[in-house]
């Protein structure tokens, strides 16, 4: 049998594993085992796993994932989503769909301490569902808000998918941090513009209600301001160059802390599981990344990803008619798949594809450029039928909401969403003009 035969019933068996409940990284190892032993042998495949397993997980970089774990962590347990949720809604609450809008300005400052979509999904949907039902919001246009705002999580910078991607591809996480700002801040605006739209047209989705005085804006304010001051001085010193990802990482978790414990949030239970959901994370992670690792390299091994590149490039197809067809895929492999798992999966074959193409850019404005529109549409996928994991996530709290109901009030933000990737796809400088500016 061929290498790539060998390769493509990898992907089938990896799937299969998958579908029967297997964990994500297990599956990835097991069939990247089986593939690697098979065109190589025990020998090789065991000095393999001697050394390599060691020099990945030894690297510094990766240090980055539980430090920034650990802020998102204790910025949830020490109720700062709920702290922003308010002061959003104590500025456009009374607006027509203005709660709403306050859940997504929430998750964008969210998103700037956790880079988990789930968590942020998690978190707001127990902040904010009590208040939209207190305030007789359509169920649907409220669970809908809460699932497409926690995309934000991973957005808006730090995310830990970008530190994945920026691992496997071997590009710069600061630069990339960079080039998400711009479209996480499209996402914000362009789903607070869809739920103007949308309760405009049925103003009976969100009623409105009395505007906030001044005193309770204050108030609102001076309840996050220290949080998103150290947001602000965690990206602001990654991006001008102060310290490193993982240092801004440290930074950020310590200071964190002693914001939490000076408020006095954060006591010795909200701390130990802050501890703990951290190597919970951050356990789940690295198993799939060294998954993904015995998986690559087996695929390497198999010359499949060569092979892809080469069958691309002799189709003729022009670069952006191709870079299409991949993020179309995305979308729908996203849709049913983990999103780590899918761009680890994915990259090694992908990516060679779009560095080998003419954009008329710079090969390592191509990576970062392309980095981007795989996490927009990882962040699509997020929330697109058929399954759409914040979906899930939001549907198991609000338990009385159908998850059909949800899926519609999903809907107008996933047209949002492709509008906002093609004009990523158009204009990269929506991505790249920060980069080049601040380097």
């Amino acid at each position: 049998m061929s290498g790539i035969s060998v390769a493509i019933l990898g992907f089938v068996g990896m799937l299969v594993l998958i579908a029967v409940r297997m964990p994500v990284g297990l599956s990835m190892l097991v069939t990247g085992a089986a593939g690697y032993v098979y065109l190589s042998g025990w020998g090789p495949f065991l000095a393999y796993m001697k050394t390599n397993p060691y020099y990945q997980f030894a690297n510094y970089t990766l240090s980055v994932i539980p430090l920034f774990v650990l802020m998102g962590a204790f910025a949830e347990r020490s109720g700062l989503a709920t702290a922003l949720f308010r002061a959003g809604s104590a500025f456009v609450g009374h607006l027509r769909g203005g709660l709403a809008m306050a859940v997504i300005a929430a998750c964008t400052g969210f998103g700037a301490i956790c880079g988990s979509s789930v968590a942020t999904t998690a978190t707001f949907g127990r902040a904010a569902l009590p208040e939209f039902a207190r305030f007789r919001y359509d169920p649907g246009l409220a669970t809908g808000t809460i699932a497409v705002g926690g995309t934000l999580g991973i957005l808006i910078p730090p995310s830990v998918i970008l530190v994945v991607y920026a691992i496997s591809t071997e590009q710069n996480i600061a630069k990339l941090f960079m080039a998400a700002f711009v479209p996480g801040i499209l996402a914000a605006l362009f789903y607070c513009a869809v739920i103007a739209v949308v309760t405009r047209r049925d103003p009976k989705l969100a009623p409105q209600h009395e505007k906030a005085s001044g005193a309770e804006r204050m108030r609102s304010l001076m309840a996050v301001w220290p949080a998103l001051l150290i947001a602000l001085i965690v990206v602001g010193g990654i991006y001008g160059g102060v310290f490193t990802p993982t240092e801004g990482a440290a930074v950020g978790a310590v200071a964190m802390l002693v914001l939490g414990i000076a408020q006095r949030t954060l006591g010795w239970r909200e701390i130990r599981q802050s501890l703990l959901q951290t190597a919970e994370t951050s356990g789940m992670i690295f198993i799939i990344l060294l998954g993904s690792e015995v998986f690559n390299a087996f695929l390497a091994l198999s010359q499949l990803p060569t092979e892809a590149a080469d069958w691309v490039s002799g189709l003729g197809l022009p670069p952006y008619a191709v870079v299409a067809v991949l993020l179309a895929f995305y979308i729908v492999l996203g849709a049913v798949m983990d999103e780590l798992a899918m761009i680890l999966l994915t990259l090694p074959v992908f990516f060679p594809i779009v560095t080998a193409l003419e954009f008329g850019l710079p090969t390592d404005e191509v990576a970062i450029w392309f980095g981007i529109l795989v996490l927009i549409v990882v962040g699509i996928g997020l929330t697109a039928p058929p399954i759409g994991l914040n979906v899930f996530v939001i549907s198991a709290i609000a338990k009385e909401v159908p998850i059909t109901r949800t899926y519609k009030g999903v809907l107008p933000f996933l047209v949002a969403d492709v509008v906002r990737l093609a004009l990523v796809v158009a204009f990269p400088s929506l991505a790249l003009a920060l980069v080049r500016w601040l380097t």
